[in-house]
């Protein structure tokens, strides 16, 4: 019988490698590398000579009733998860520490709890009374959830098997331990097969399962990415500690659209919902001023009305600052390039700084005009009308091009009093809702004709 292959895995990056080491050579950390043997027969070897069941088998054209969701009653929530909670579900919530996600998970779980579904709030991170604490001061001692505290995988999956619950939220799926894993609990190891073994519960028993995850310095979510592919939902609570707006953002739904954003406002008793964000994100916004622009954009299917702020000032240093919040800064990089090479605009001694207001990382295309117009503002100190908001893709030739849903972006600019729009030309508008649309071909007729820079 052929000897199993054996594999070795850094449990911090899950790098693999055919020997050990004491230093992973793709991340650089000391002692993390451990023996991995695979499973030394497979279906083939295991049922040698047994043939196995048939596989029935549909075409494309077969009709299925739609997922049954069960909704919190926390509309932005729901939004995010495509109209509701679907049974049989695996949804993992990764964010900052301290951004809120405890916060957000409890408020849902008491919003479920008491539309009628068995919920079960298991904490491996905290005492229960460290939980009760905080619901109690959310208002919601009087929700029916059931709270444990535990970090045994094999306790937890026998609860779970015994009492059959509708939805069960584990805080944090890093500190979940199974004792057949012979590694530290939030290692790669452990979060894979901790992971595996409830997405598959969910699955069995027809059980909705939140896992809440860490994230990394650089943002992701701690552990292998083999995470983000078992489970149906991936959500990302984002916001800035010196703001109290929070967004939480689907990036992966099996069940709805990916990309879609719910609002929520930091208040003493929790989280608030905020049911129209451009209103609360423009809320601060004063008199024009240099280098302020609105861009109107998309979000999943809600458009959203965002400010973003340039600065430029010229450098005390040999090499000038690029500093981006809230936005791609290579992406930044590019538009300098094109204004210097496209329109003859100098960005040399100077420092460029952008910021989008409100806490909101955007990372739309259609963005670029409105940061071209932010940066032209700030440097020929040139403030736009009050009543205009900016959107276009920049190619590299110096070209707009036409983006989508441009009605839907007109509408709620309209709504919310915009009056005048600055977009690339040739896109395909049926109506206009009222307002004043500035239609330009390339980024030099914008600079010469909004801002008469050149």
């Amino acid at each position: 019988m052929a000897k199993p292959q054996v594999s070795f895995t850094c449990q911090s990056c899950a790098a693999r490698s055919n020997k050990w080491a004491g230093q992973c050579d793709a991340c650089g950390e000391w002692n993390t590398i451990v023996e991995e043997t695979p499973l030394s027969a497979g279906p083939g070897k295991a049922l040698k000579g047994a043939r196995g069941r048939r596989l029935t088998l549909t075409d494309l054209a077969t009709k299925e009733a739609p997922p049954p969701r069960s909704s919190s009653g926390m509309d932005e929530f729901d939004r995010v998860l495509g109209g509701g909670l679907v049974p049989a579900s695996a949804i993992l919530v990764g964010g900052d520490p301290g951004i809120g996600k405890s916060t957000l998970l409890l408020q849902a779980a008491a919003r479920f709890a008491m539309a009628g579904l068995k919920t079960f709030y298991i904490s491996g991170e905290e005492a229960s009374a460290q939980v009760r604490l905080r619901a109690a001061r959310l208002g919601l001692t009087d929700a029916p959830v059931k709270l444990a505290t535990e970090t045994s995988l094999r306790d937890i999956m026998t609860t779970l098997d015994e009492e059959r619950p509708d939805l069960v939220i584990i805080d944090s799926i890093q500190t979940m331990w199974s004792d057949n894993v012979e590694s530290a609990p939030g290692s790669v190891s452990q979060v894979r097969a901790t992971a595996q073994e409830l997405t598959t519960f969910a699955k069995r028993r027809g059980s909705a399962v939140v896992l809440v995850g860490h994230v990394t310095k650089e943002g992701q979510i701690a552990g292998p990415r083999v995470v983000e592919h078992m489970v149906d939902t991936v959500l990302y609570f984002e916001g800035e500690r010196g703001h109290q707006f929070r967004i939480l953002r689907s990036v992966k739904n099996r069940f709805g659209p990916a990309d879609e954003i719910g609002v929520f406002e930091m208040t003493g008793s929790g989280l608030a919902e905020v049911t129209n964000p451009s209103a609360l994100f423009l809320s601060e916004r004063g008199k024009p001023a240099p280098g302020s622009v609105v861009f109107a954009g998309i979000e999943g299917t809600r458009p959203v009305l965002v400010e973003f702020q340039a600065l430029v000032a010229p450098t005390p240093h040999s090499q000038p600052r690029r500093t981006v919040v809230g936005w791609d800064g290579g992406r930044l990089a590019m538009i300098l390039a094109v204004l210097e090479s496209r329109c003859g605009i100098p960005f040399t001694g100077l420092d460029v700084y952008l910021n989008v207001a409100g806490g909101l990382k955007v990372s739309e295309p259609a963005a670029d005009l409105a940061v071209a117009a932010a940066i032209l503002s700030a440097r020929e100190d040139v403030a736009l009308p009050a009543d205009s908001v900016v959107f276009g893709e920049i190619s590299l030739s110096g070209a707009l091009r036409p983006v989508g849903q441009t009605e839907n972006r007109l509408k709620e600019a309209a709504k919310l009093g915009f009056t005048s729009a600055i977009a690339p030309a040739g896109g395909k508008i049926t109506g206009r809702e009222g307002m004043s649309l500035r239609e330009m071909p390339d980024l030099t007729a914008v600079v010469g004709e909004v801002f008469g820079a050149g």
